[in-house]
């Protein structure tokens, strides 16, 4: 594990179309005031979500985590596939097996009050040890004998090790149990526009299709309603504390430097899904600038305090927020010191050789992703051979 703190910065500039990725309780884009006007908004939840979606469906069944309030659930179903208890064993089997960590129930029985976040490798360890102690008979045994045979199975120290990738980057918080918290090893800021932006309304209608005018049925729209959306360019923050990270993975740096190449992967790739089918939101960022620091992570939101305005001639708001985050950067370097190591970008370059020559400056000359993810990778390596030298 690094004896140094190890955090990496990732700084992302994305153009969104007309979309709504994130809405309020009242179907709304979210949104928020900075410097002074209404910007677009999307939760760092909604993106951490997305970010969690994309590299789970690229990861092993057994080596994913779950977040669920069906624990009981699981564990009886698991049960049931590999031994001979049915349902009903399984369930007085899985309550003497939870007793001891005594969660509060949901307003379902079998659910918790909450959310639990745990990998299915882990409970399968659990069902495992199960299925070994669950002879002829043991079943029928009073509920303090049957707690007694399932006394050395404890869920607490099972769920307390070998955590997946998910957990050891977004962490978990169990009220009830804090010796089964984990820090988060990922911190990812809310993302939003680098201008001022206004909600629109998007009218529509859909048709009946089996409507037949010569029948007299009225030529009118079966249903008619409005969708809320904006379009925006938005600053994303996210950053990784390495060394919290080879922790939380029980310093398998192997595993931590995985974690790392998914997590960036994932988070620059992956999209919330809001309205996804109404509007076919998903792009790809216009700049990603990847940069390791030792001192502690750096979001340069401070960048966009005052909104962007881009010169007509010059692009749009993409390649004027460019240059912001660019100019933003070099400020906070010269003003704060520090020692800041740039590990590369990827940008479509502005349009003037003045703009062109703040960007380089500040984060050289722009890689293709892969190579960017390729570099991120090895930096992360770097940092921990460093420590342990």
């Amino acid at each position: 594990m690094p004896s140094k703190r190890t955090y990496i910065d990732i700084h992302v500039i994305q153009t969104v179309p007309p979309s709504n990725l994130n809405r309020d309780d009242a179907g709304s884009p979210k949104q928020a005031m900075f410097g002074g006007v209404r910007r677009a908004r999307v939760s760092s939840q909604a993106w951490k979500r997305a970010t969690r979606m994309h590299f789970v469906e690229r990861t092993p069944p057994a080596a994913q985590a779950t977040r669920t309030a069906r624990i009981s659930a699981l564990l009886r179903d698991g049960l049931v596939a590999r031994t001979d208890l049915d349902a009903a064993q399984a369930d007085r089997v899985t309550s003497a097996l939870l007793a001891p960590l005594e969660i509060k129930g949901g307003k379902k029985k079998e659910n918790t009050a909450y959310l639990l976040f745990f990998g299915r490798a882990q409970l399968d360890r659990i069902i495992e040890q199960d299925a070994a102690r669950l002879g002829a008979g043991t079943t029928e045994l009073s509920d303090k004998a049957l707690a007694a045979v399932l006394t050395d199975i404890s869920v607490r120290a099972e769920l307390g090790v070998g955590h997946p990738i998910d957990v050891a980057l977004f962490g978990r918080m169990v009220a009830d149990l804090p010796d089964l918290n984990v820090d988060a090893a990922v911190q990812v800021a809310h993302a939003i526009s680098t201008h001022a932006v206004e909600t629109e309304f998007d009218y529509f209608t859909a048709v009946d299709d089996e409507k037949d005018l010569s029948l007299g049925d009225d030529a009118g729209a079966a249903m008619i309603g409005t969708i809320e959306f904006n379009s925006a360019t938005l600053y994303r923050y996210a950053t990784v504390c390495l060394h919290e990270l080879i922790h939380n993975v029980g310093g398998a740096t192997d595993d931590a430097v995985d974690a790392v190449r998914r997590f960036v992967d994932g988070f620059i790739r992956s999209m919330p899904t809001g309205h996804q089918s109404s509007f076919a939101h998903r792009t790809l960022p216009d700049a990603v600038v990847v940069v390791v620091r030792d001192d502690q992570p750096v979001n340069l939101v401070s960048a966009f305090e005052r909104p962007v305005r881009p010169k007509r001639s010059e692009g749009g708001y993409a390649a004027a927020s460019l240059v912001a985050l660019a100019s933003a950067a070099a400020e906070v370097g010269e003003r704060w010191g520090g020692e800041p190591r740039l590990v590369g970008a990827t940008y479509a370059a502005p349009v003037s050789e003045g703009d062109q020559a703040i960007v380089s400056r500040a984060f050289g000359d722009s890689v293709p992703f892969d190579h960017l993810l390729a570099v991120t990778v090895a930096a992360a390596k770097d940092r921990i051979a460093e420590a342990a030298s």
